[in-house]
């Protein structure tokens, strides 16, 4: 029997950075956060901008299928608000205590040897709300949210032509200028960094631009994806190089059956 058949042959892949996404990626979909996130930007749509009850639905979900936040679409739509209180009434009245302590997840976050840097279009105190409930306060170096990407409001519309979508003020997944300035900031190398998220169109740009992509919350296979995790928890399982060091993985035995599938 010749060596090739008894031994995985990949390109040893190094990470010097693991870069997570927070919602629906470090908890599941499941916990009805996301919902109760979507019912109060609707109701803000209807209760501070003004908008049509009956078009909020369709408006709220273009709004996030084209910006990748509804509220980078408003803004993009010529709605202008504050966004600390946009913030307070999205964020700052969900039902957090849904989520619980992730001991397993702490674990797994404890023990990787790598440097993880958290990434997430979410606001400072609802980042550090969820990490507090899910007991990872101490698991991340760094953390990029909206303030970081946005420090403040500007005041300068963007320009916009008769013939393209209307451009939004905010910086925001999934347009590479949000991954470009978070990589300046936390100082990444998207080449050694793997991107852990649940937004297929996040990674897409992410792997466009050079990094390692993780699809969280998903078992398929799709352009733009290298992995895919049913569950965050399934990262060792999924990734067991993570945690050997330096081994070469062209020498590890190699059975046949994973848990997650690699895209190439």
């Amino acid at each position: 029997m010749e060596q090739d058949d008894c031994y995985e042959n990949v390109t040893e892949t190094k990470y010097d950075c693991l870069l997570f996404d927070v919602d629906d990626t470090l908890y599941p979909l499941s916990s009805g956060l996301s919902t109760e996130c979507t019912k109060n930007i609707r109701e803000y749509m209807i209760s501070k901008l003004g908008v049509e009850e009956e078009k909020v639905p369709e408006m709220c979900a273009e709004l996030y299928k084209e910006y990748g936040t509804t509220m980078a679409g408003l803004r993009a739509v010529g709605h202008d608000f504050d966004y600390d209180d946009y913030h307070s009434f999205v964020h700052g009245r969900l039902p957090y205590d849904w989520l619980k302590t992730d001991h397993t997840l702490k674990n797994l976050l404890h023990t990787v040897p790598i440097r993880k840097v958290i990434f997430s279009n979410g606001n400072e105190a609802h980042v550090a709300t969820v990490l507090s409930r899910l007991g990872l306060e101490d698991c991340f170096e760094d953390i990029i949210c909206f303030e970081t990407l946005n420090p403040s409001k500007s005041s300068e519309e963007p320009e916009n032509s008769c013939d393209e979508l209307p451009k939004t003020p905010i910086i925001c997944k999934p347009f590479e200028n949000a991954f470009e300035q978070a990589f300046k900031i936390a100082g990444i190398n998207p080449h050694k960094t793997l991107f852990f998220d649940d937004s297929i169109r996040n990674l897409q740009t992410a792997k466009s631009i050079g990094l390692h992509t993780v699809w969280v919350g998903s078992s398929s296979k799709t352009q733009g994806v290298d992995y895919s995790l049913e569950s965050i928890h399934n990262m060792k399982e999924a990734l067991p190089e993570l945690w050997e060091g330096d081994v070469d993985k062209a020498d590890v035995p190699y059975s046949g059956k994973a848990a997650i599938e690699a895209v190439v």
